[in-house]
Order: structure tokens, then C-alpha cells, then sequence
């Protein structure tokens, strides 16, 4: 593939702007995976093998992805929104290419795979996929999906059971139930659920007497949020990572 084409898709601008910062000696390419330091390239049309190929732009360092998939820690007060209403968004806290990269959809970038309300933290999958955003949002996956729960009153085992049988919600004719669920501590509750309704951890624990005071999503599939991940964080999913989100 051609050097500009590599970094247009990419994200990192136009063919036109592409070519013209290989042209300006901003773009440097490791040869090989082993390569400790990058070449520089000014041939906007030179060819290279895009499988593990490196490259460094205007000084960072930067692996070529023909599909970006993503991991990020979502801080409290931010919005799983392109044009949020009250919060900062999500995309701020990722680098520009990744907000560019060109796609067959309406929207350029990576996207975020489902929401977490503005309050919630914790694991956020993000990729410009939209195969993978259709399997991991279809209801007929069932991927599971485990919450920390911080409550306002103290758990008692009626709770935990109404949950595991199912509670009816307002937009629901069946009951919706916890896959899986474990008090932690008096005030503490770990959910798992395999399917994602409107703000559905705070209406299930609304609907059995008690209320959501915090909320953490630790885990997708088996894929959890690493420890070392700091909230505003990102990194990349690997081909292990995916492998334990999708099975």
C-alpha cells in the first residue's frame, strides 16, 4: 500500500495532507518489526507491507490497523456522545487520528460499542467496525457484561433474588434478569447482565427498593478493565483481547 494511502486510512488527514507531510520528512517508517529506529521516507507514493509496520508521525509512534479496536477507561462526567449536551465527550480523550479515520458510515472514527451514562466509569470498548458494533449490541449474543454496584441501603437477600428472578420494567413486558449476581459487602453489589436496556442497572435496583449511588463496569466477555489502565486512559485490543470478548 502506498505510503499516503497508509496514513490516510489511518486518520491522519486527507491524501492531499498526507502526502505533504511525508513530503515535509514528518513521517518515518520502521523497516521491519525488530527496526530499534525509524527511516525517514519522502516518496508519498512509496509501497509497504502494512502487516506490523510501525510508523512514526511528527514524532509519535504509531501501528498500522486496518481495523482500530480500542479499550478505554471512562472517567465519571463524560459523555459516550460525538456532541454532547452537558459533559465533556468520550472522543476528547482520544488522539485525532483516531477521531479521523475515514469510514464507510456517516461519522468518521472509531465509535464507541453501546453508552455508559455520564456518571458511570469503567470499561468502554470503541472501534470503527461496524460488524463488531452489530454482534457486540445484538441482543441475540448475549455477551456478558459485570457492573460494581455502590448502593444507598444496605443489600438483604430479598433483593438479591428479585434480581435473579427478574423485575418488570416500564418498557418491558417480560422480566429482566441478573445473569449473574453477588452482594460484595453490605453496600456493594458485582452484576452481571447479557443484555442493555435504557439506565437498566439503576431501574432494576430502583424496581427491588434501592438505589444506584455509583457505577463501574469491570468486565466485557472476559476481557476486564486492567488494573494499570488509569480512568481517561486508552490502549489497544489485541487479537487475545478481542478473542476474549467475542469467544
Amino acid at each position: 500500500m502506498q505510503l499516503q494511502d497508509i496514513l490516510y486510512s489511518q486518520g491522519f488527514g486527507t491524501r492531499r495532507v498526507c502526502a505533504g507531510l511525508v513530503q515535509q520528512g514528518l513521517v518515518q517508517v520502521y523497516a521491519d518489526a525488530d527496526a530499534a529506529q525509524p527511516e525517514t521516507c519522502l516518496d508519498a507514493g512509496a509501497d509497504f507491507d502494512t502487516t506490523d509496520l510501525r510508523l512514526q508521525v511528527q514524532g509519535v509512534t504509531w501501528p498500522y490497523h486496518e481495523k482500530a479496536y480500542l479499550m478505554l477507561h471512562k472517567p465519571a462526567g463524560t459523555e459516550c456522545s460525538q456532541k454532547p449536551s452537558t459533559y465533556p465527550s468520550i472522543y476528547t480523550l482520544l488522539p485525532s487520528p483516531l477521531r479521523m479515520r475515514p469510514n464507510k458510515s456517516a461519522v468518521q472514527g472509531v465509535q464507541a460499542v453501546g453508552r455508559l451514562d455520564q456518571d458511570t466509569t469503567g470499561l468502554l470498548l470503541l472501534t470503527d467496525d461496524g460488524n463488531f458494533i452489530h454482534r457486540m449490541s445484538s441482543p441475540r449474543h448475549h455477551v456478558p457484561k459485570v457492573y460494581e454496584v455502590t448502593l444507598k441501603h444496605a443489600l438483604d437477600d430479598t433483593q438479591l433474588q428479585r434480581l435473579r428472578d427478574g423485575v418488570v420494567l416500564d418498557d418491558s413486558p417480560r422480566p429482566v434478569r441478573a445473569a449473574d449476581c453477588e452482594a460484595t459487602d453490605t453496600h456493594r453489589l458485582s452484576l452481571t447482565l447479557t443484555e442493555g436496556k435504557y439506565h437498566q442497572v439503576k431501574r432494576m435496583l430502583a424496581a427491588v427498593g434501592n438505589r444506584v449511588e455509583a457505577l463501574h463496569r469491570s468486565r466485557i466477555g472476559q476481557l476486564c478493565l486492567p488494573p494499570d489502565l488509569a480512568p481517561g486512559q486508552w490502549r489497544w485490543l489485541g487479537a487475545r483481547e478481542l478473542a476474549q470478548i467475542t469467544g
